[in-house]
């Protein structure tokens, strides 16, 4: 079958990037920098430094000249090749068991740098250093340790081209290890010390180490991002431009064996609505448990992960998102800690681990790590969830699906990569299996390409069966001034991914993003200049879908300042099979406009924001109506607030309103305010509380949507040593507007509008410790 108007949208896709690739370009905008990676040679030290021995801001008589030493950094961000605006110098040294990096941090303004005592990965805003180090030397995965100027520590993982797209370098910030930190503001700027074990490490077996090194500053409120060595934004890649470590010499991480026991104890209630004819509350007094995380690494590059019985009540709440109103299924992102841990090893350009979907595991092991040039992740996990979520006298009851995921990818050359990726989730005789390959190549210091093509095969609980495939191609080019992206994304009608994330099968898109930035790098305005988004999707039987066209304007200013306006110009088209209620193609035009912003100028307040109006369709309207045009008006603003150093305030408000076009009436209006206070008493201890309030003021006139209103509150405190070695105590409550009526069978819920009762709430306590062989 043909499909005339994907292939007139191919060819001006071909058009245009054959268009960017022969556009001449500014060389001096965008050609690399010249020159071979320089080269450092670190020493091994008879005694440890300490942050005592640089507090005069340069190195005492007892190590002086006895360490290495890096400065002359560079700028990436806002000038790229230009020297740093302020002087920093950094020491290095090793011993048999750590790594030992002090920067010296050196301000003309000393008295304006960003320093907060926060929690634990929390200084999003502050000063801070970085050391990025690629201990295989393979130029694909590296390890970062940050610290603010208080020493306060953040840790990732960093992969290169790890974004979903595959093209981009991306830091994994749930990766947590054990390493030390201290920091001291002086009257000059200030100073840190970290010292990196190398049991936290994973390296090669070898008498001599080759890693790759960058060294890094970032200055907030002008903007500025410096490195030693460079690091250009005129290159694609990072790790492909870092120095190459020399002299550690006879280290090995040991023997590297971790338990994390935990004991755990909570009290709730909660609203049991499985059976909607018989809804009760569900009590417990006294709910002990207990768990165990483990961790053993093999030839120091492998890491097996083990869990029993894990607990995860201490993780904070999703990030408010608007789903009201939403066609598709909305994306929350994973927050808990196991899950997150490693999660790069799985990822590919189809989202086919979304581990959100194990909801309530007992046990799991993980594999992931590097041998030679094979990168390799693996994961066996139980799901409790499918038999809790039905009634007792369902067949379903107290059954549970078993996921396995198996990973691997090969480096070939330039930061490219071949992979296969195999997922499967087996529940009661019904299954779900994909697999398949994936490739990014990196075609020269601006092009990457990449592509991945999977097929599923599914058995359902019925015993019907469905095949299908997903492909995804693309190619981007990333540069100081130009950006362009050109992909292709196909998933066929019967294409099932129970492991991972899909908006919908039966899709096929073509999406094109380019973007052009004047950069006067003035001492108000950075960067300014045009983009456009431009993409069309159909069906597989030709059918135009969706189509969309967005021009828009942005500006960067200092003090990480950015605004941007946009318009959309949109069609959408919904089938019978989309809708019940629908008895053809509904084809609606969505025209709208709006602008974001964002500004931390001001070192106590941050704020960023989002604004539309146009065009939306009503996706549940009222029995006997179909989906039709409405007025919207959608934003979203957040407000942070650092009144005092151990202080921070989140505030976030989100809006989203639908108007009947002829009539003006309110179909629906959903509004969220949160507000999170965090209190750090130390290093270790801090209070955390959250309140958020979730309101849909319903007109039943014009749309199925009820009247919703929800209340939850969340405290939480927390003394933590170390990602594992921690105590936390909390309390949770949520209050709706329910209802339990009784009725002849049993009860009902209903939702009156002004009634609240509180339907679920909980006290906890658990401690886990780290047990380190």
């Amino acid at each position: 079958m043909q499909f005339p108007g994907t292939c007139r949208v191919a060819a001006r896709a071909v058009l245009v990037l054959a268009i960017v690739l022969c556009a001449p370009l500014s060389p001096a905008a965008e050609s690399p920098p010249a020159g071979p990676r320089p080269e450092l040679v670190i020493p091994r030290v008879d005694r440890p430094p300490t942050l005592e021995d640089f507090l005069e801001m340069k190195p005492n008589r007892e190590v002086d000249g006895r360490l290495a030493k890096v400065t002359n950094f560079i700028q990436r961000e806002p000038s790229d090749g230009a020297p740093a605006s302020q002087r920093t110098e950094v020491y290095l040294g090793y011993d048999n068991k750590n790594l030992y990096i002090i920067f010296v941090a050196f301000d003309a303004e000393p008295e304006k740098v960003r320093a907060r005592l926060v929690p634990r990965e929390g200084f999003g805003g502050d000063d801070f250093v970085q050391v990025i180090l690629d201990t295989f030397h393979d130029q694909r995965r590296a390890y970062a340790f940050h610290a603010n100027p208080f020493g306060i520590q953040r840790d990732a993982l960093f992969t290169e081209g790890g974004g979903r797209g595959g093209c981009r370098g991306q830091f994994d910030f749930s990766f947590d290890t054990l390493w030390h930190s201290k920091g001291k503001l002086t009257d000059q700027g200030y100073v840190v010390w970290m010292a990196i074990p190398f049991k936290s490490l994973r390296f090669p077996a070898r008498p001599q180490q080759t890693w790759g090194i960058f060294v890094y500053r970032n200055i907030p409120r002008i903007n500025e991002q410096s490195f030693w060595p460079h690091c250009s934004s005129r290159i694609e890649g990072r790790l492909n431009q870092a120095a190459t470590l020399r002299g550690l010499e006879n280290i090995s991480p040991a023997r590297n064996i971790q338990f994390i026991p935990y004991g755990a104890f909570r009290s709730f209630r909660t609203l049991d609505t499985r059976d909607p004819d018989r809804p009760f509350f569900v009590r417990d007094r006294a709910d002990p448990d207990a768990g165990l995380d483990a961790k053993f690494v093999f030839k120091d590059s492998l890491v097996l992960d083990v869990t029993a019985n894990p607990d995860f009540n201490q993780v904070e709440s999703d990030q408010p998102q608007i789903t009201t109103n939403q066609r598709f299924e909305v994306f929350f992102p994973e927050k808990r800690p196991f899950f997150l841990e490693n999660a790069n090893f799985f990822q590919t350009p189809i989202n086919l681990l979304f581990t959100r979907r194990i909801a309530d595991p007992q046990f799991g092991v993980r594999l992931t790590g590097k041998t030679g040039p094979y990168a390799i992740g693996a994961l066996l996990m139980d799901d409790q969830s499918p038999g809790k979520s039905v009634s007792v006298g369902d067949p379903l009851h107290g059954k549970r699906a078993l996921f396995a995921i198996a990973r691997v990818s090969r480096d070939i050359f330039q930061q490219s990569n071949l992979g296969a990726i195999y997922t499967s989730r087996e529940f009661e005789g019904s299954y779900n299996r994909v697999g398949g390959a994936d490739s990014r190549l990196r075609l020269n210091n601006h092009w990457v390409a990449l592509f991945q093509g999977v097929r599923s095969w599914t058995r359902e609980l019925d015993g019907s069966r469905l095949n299908g495939t997903a492909f995804d191609a693309g190619v981007r080019r990333s540069g100081r001034q130009f950006s362009y992206s050109l992909e292709y994304n196909d998933r066929s009608p019967d294409f099932r991914t129970a492991s991972g994330f899909l908006r919908r099968p039966d899709v096929r898109r073509i999406g094109q993003n380019l973007g052009y930035s004047f950069r006067p790098e003035g001492k108000r305005l950075i960067s300014w200049g045009p983009g456009l988004f431009f993409e069309r999707v159909y069906d597989h039987e030709g059918t135009r879908l969706d189509w969309g066209l967005s021009p828009s304007f942005q500006w960067e200013f200092i003090g990480q300042s950015n605004f941007r306006i946009f318009y959309n110009a949109a069609r959408e088209r919904l089938r019978p099979q989309d809708f019940s209620g629908l008895t053809q193609n509904r084809d609606f035009s969505l025209p709208g406009y709006g602008f974001t912003f964002s500004s931390s100028y001001f070192s106590r307040v941050s704020v960023s924001g989002f604004a539309g109006t146009g065009k939306g369709i009503n996706f549940a309207p009222p029995a006997g109506r179909e989906p039709f045009l409405a007025n919207t008006r959608d934003a979203t603003f957040t407000l942070t607030l650092r009144p005092l150093t151990p202080l921070r305030i989140d505030n976030s408000y989100l809006f989203s309103r639908l108007r009947d076009r002829d009539t003006g009436a309110s179909i629906f209006n959903n509004n969220i305010l949160r507000s999170r206070w965090n209190w750090q008493f130390s290093r270790e201890l801090s209070v955390r509380f959250i309140l958020q309030y979730d309101a849909t003021l319903a007109n039943p006139d014009l749309t199925a949507l009820e009247t919703t209103k929800n209340i939850n509150a969340d405290i939480l405190i927390t003394y933590l040593v170390n990602p594992w070695t921690a105590l936390f105590v909390g309390y949770n409550g949520n209050a709706q507007n329910l209802d339990v009526v009784p009725t002849a069978t049993g009860a009902r819920i209903v939702r009156p509008r002004r009634r609240f009762i509180n339907d679920a709430k909980q006290f906890f306590v658990k401690f886990s410790y780290l047990l380190r062989f």
